[in-house]
């Protein structure tokens, strides 16, 4: 970000994060969190916004920041090596079908296609909600909002991930059952699992099972320990939202009425705000 000027001892310790003097900082019209606002922006997630301050790329009003614990109000600027942070754009949520082969990564050192690379154009900066590795597909949600993206992927919120699972091996009906129960794997533990035979198909076995952690590789792991190799993996789920008959590769928008009310009114009105012009075409293939 180039040279930092130096400041008094009072004006270091506003630039390390302590509240502003300013009238419009007062108690009482705190505004928002530093890195709250940076995620609404649709440049990165809270979490990163935070680790951005902390490397000291973020300056308030021209002073460089290193704490995340600061509020700022509409009134003050806001930058990011150096560049004035975006007005926020309209909360978005969007379903892609990942295919298989496709990093869920900005980018990847072996050169492998990351989402990015396969989104279309004209779409805005898109994050997305949790993770599907490499050779997994299905349903992925994609939203260029830190904030709805953080809310999705919290344990707590409770949405169930759900997949079809293709895998090699015989399934024992007892040890699926008790999956229900949640495992223990090498000292990690796996929260309840429902999981269901729906059909064999030569020496392979087709299951549905359905999670609420998504933890790294949980479906693969789980399944592995129960003597049974993954050889296909898709989402089909995500809470309430479906992969349904999206084509693979293909990205469709949720529409704001549906995302409202899936998110219900309190969360909604925090995160989604009244209604703002749209820049990005609603469906695209």
């Amino acid at each position: 970000m180039g040279e930092r000027c130096a400041v008094s001892d009072r004006e270091s310790s506003q630039a390390r994060g302590a509240p502003s003097s300013r009238p419009e900082a007062a108690a009482g019209d705190r505004g928002e969190r530093l890195a709250k606002r940076i995620a609404r922006a649709g440049l990165c997630s809270r979490r990163e916004a935070e680790r951005w301050i902390r490397e000291g790329r973020v300056a308030v009003d021209g002073r460089t920041v290193t704490s995340p614990a600061l509020d700022v109000t509409p009134e003050q600027t806001v930058t990011v090596d150096g560049r004035p942070l975006p007005e926020p754009e309209p909360t978005r949520l969007f379903r892609w079908h990942k295919p298989k082969g496709v990093v869920v990564s900005t980018r990847d050192e072996e050169g492998r296609p990351t989402y990015l690379s396969r989104l279309p154009p004209g779409l805005p900066r898109l994050m997305p909600v949790g993770r599907l590795d490499i050779n997994s597909e299905g349903l992925l949600l994609l939203t260029n909002d830190g904030e709805l993206k953080r809310w999705l992927e919290l344990p707590a919120t409770g949405w169930t991930r759900r997949y079809r699972v293709r895998a090699f091996g015989k399934v024992d009906p007892d040890k699926l059952a008790r999956l229900a129960q949640g495992v223990t794997i090498d000292g990690v533990h796996y929260g309840p699992i429902e999981a269901q035979l729906d059909r064999v198909q030569g020496a392979n076995v087709w299951l549905t099972v359905s999670l609420k952690e998504g933890k790294n590789r949980e479906v693969r792991r789980v399944l592995e320990h129960l003597g049974l190799k993954v050889n296909r993996l898709i989402r089909i789920a995500y809470g309430p939202f479906q992969l349904g008959s999206l084509p693979k590769g293909a990205i469709e928008e949720v529409p704001r009425k549906v995302l409202k009310e899936q998110l219900g009114p309190e969360l909604a009105a925090r995160l989604l705000g009244p209604p703002r012009r749209s820049r990005a075409p609603a469906a695209t293939r």
